[in-house]
């Protein structure tokens, strides 16, 4: 067995890295000159780098390692798998035991009538299988005009060519060609940054309203679908307000457009719930999910589909899919994955214990001089950086500035807490225990005041 536990000098890994890989989301010049952060092993809750240094992973990877990292049972499972049966397709009127087993678990779990499971690998996939599912199911039942999706301003839905148009985000949109046609966006239910004097619960209604004004612009007989996270996550850990999600559904039903809830982040224990649609009661007909369903161990991801929308689909071959869907490797370690969180009552420690814990400590964050808002639904939190938290004033300096700051001073305090704009979020494996979010808010402390201190000696503490 080749196992690589001495590995060269950090400068030789980073040069290498440099000179080779190609990094997601990155300046790779910039990153080339700094050098990145080269991590070798992990358990539980920590990271190691190859500098010997212990890192809390306040983001679980990607917001996706649930389970925490290093569980041997998940080692022992692919080994098995593989050697029982490594690889083959679900194409050619042919399936496998984990994939037949897998889908059958996700089905028992999901709520409503959400019984059927199409196979992606990634989150960014099953979007876009879920934007030719819903054409061709509006197709089938003799309404090809109805073929537009809807989505929101700085949602996230994935970064393929799908999946990156159903998303709202701006940078992403300026490369590439995005967004693909037949797919228009409104706004996002962010009361913090958006909803100047109106209390919270009107500035909900409003935008939710925005998805019956677009609905009546294109005319309800082209809109095929509209898409949202439960919670905004690469957006900023964005939790809509109490009246957001009911107009929506109220909304989808009203006018007869499918309501696809994407999971990716909120799925499989999360919020507290199995799932974020029964954290904020959404009736979704389709929802999209990856990350926690193999808490990272492999990549998955999939669409769980409505009986309805499920038959409508199966009166005609649907000319879609991917060479690794519902991979025997990757169905088998989301389907141990999902024994550990059920039988090991990981949900019901989120809901009980960490959340519990993790928000009292949480909220007292909003006590220090920069943070201007401290939320926090299950294991998905968010703080907001301002420098007058009376107005909700952001920052007069370029957005994000304040926010790279402060996750430097994390990343030196071995702490991992992302920033989105000057906004800092975590979503901590779901196994983490009191003691480990003790350790976590008091990295997150010093962080705080270290950032604050270096914004105020680089003259930026000016509001906008």
């Amino acid at each position: 067995m080749t196992m690589i536990t001495n590995h060269l000098p950090t400068a030789e890994l980073q040069a290498l890295d440099a000179a080779h890989h190609m990094h997601p989301f990155t300046a790779g010049n910039a990153l080339g000159a700094k050098g990145a952060r080269v991590i070798t092993r992990a358990q539980g809750v920590f990271l190691t780098d190859s500098e010997g240094n212990e890192i809390i992973d306040g983001m679980a990877g990607l917001w996706c390692v649930n389970i925490g990292y290093g569980r041997q049972e998940m080692a022992e499972v692919a080994a098995r798998q593989v050697k029982e049966l490594s690889y083959y397709n679900t194409f050619f009127q042919t399936t496998h035991v984990p994939a037949i087993a897998l889908a059958a678990k996700i089905a028992e779990l999901a709520p409503g009538d959400l019984n059927h499971v199409f196979y992606a690998c990634s989150g960014s996939e099953a979007n876009d299988t879920n934007i030719r599912m819903v054409r061709q199911y509006w197709a089938l039942k003799g309404k090809p005009e109805k073929h537009i999706l809807i989505s929101r301003r700085n949602g996230y839905h994935g970064s393929t060519m799908g999946g990156g148009s159903l998303g709202g985000m701006k940078p992403m949109h300026e490369q590439g060609g995005l967004p693909i046609p037949g797919i228009v966006h409104i706004g996002q239910p962010h009361w913090y940054a958006e909803g100047g004097d109106m209390t919270p619960e009107d500035f909900g209604l409003l935008r939710a309203r925005e998805l019956e004004a677009k609905i009546k612009e294109l005319g309800p007989e082209t809109v095929a679908a509209f898409i949202g996270e439960p919670i905004q996550g690469a957006g900023g850990v964005i939790v809509p307000p109490s009246t957001y999600w009911p107009e929506i559904q109220r909304i989808c039903d009203e006018y007869g457009i499918l309501l696809i809830a994407d999971e990716v982040i909120t799925g499989f224990g999360r919020t507290g719930n199995w799932f974020g649609s029964q954290t904020f009661g959404i009736r979704p007909h389709i929802v999209t999910i990856a990350k926690g369903l193999s808490s990272g161990y492999a990549p998955i991801g999939g669409s769980i589909v409505c009986d309805e929308v499920a038959e409508v689909i199966g009166r005609d071959e649907f000319n879609h899919g991917y060479t690794y869907s519902g991979h025997p490797l990757s169905a088998a370690l989301a389907l141990e994955n999902l024994r550990i969180l059920s039988e090991e009552k990981v949900v019901d420690h989120v809901r009980d214990v960490a959340h519990p814990h993790l928000a009292a400590k949480w909220a007292q964050l909003a006590d220090h001089p920069m943070v201007g808002e401290a939320r926090l639904v299950g294991l998905m939190g968010s703080i907001a950086l301002s420098p007058d938290k009376t107005r909700r004033a952001a920052f007069a300096a370029e957005e994000g500035t304040v926010g790279l700051i402060t996750r430097e001073r994390c990343f030196a305090n071995n702490l991992v807490m992302r920033h989105v704009g000057d906004r800092m979020i975590i979503a901590p494996p779901l196994v983490i225990t009191p003691a480990e979010i003790d350790l976590l808010i008091e990295r997150a402390w010093v962080s705080l005041d270290e950032a604050a201190a270096k914004v105020r000696a680089e003259g930026l503490w000016q509001a906008a």
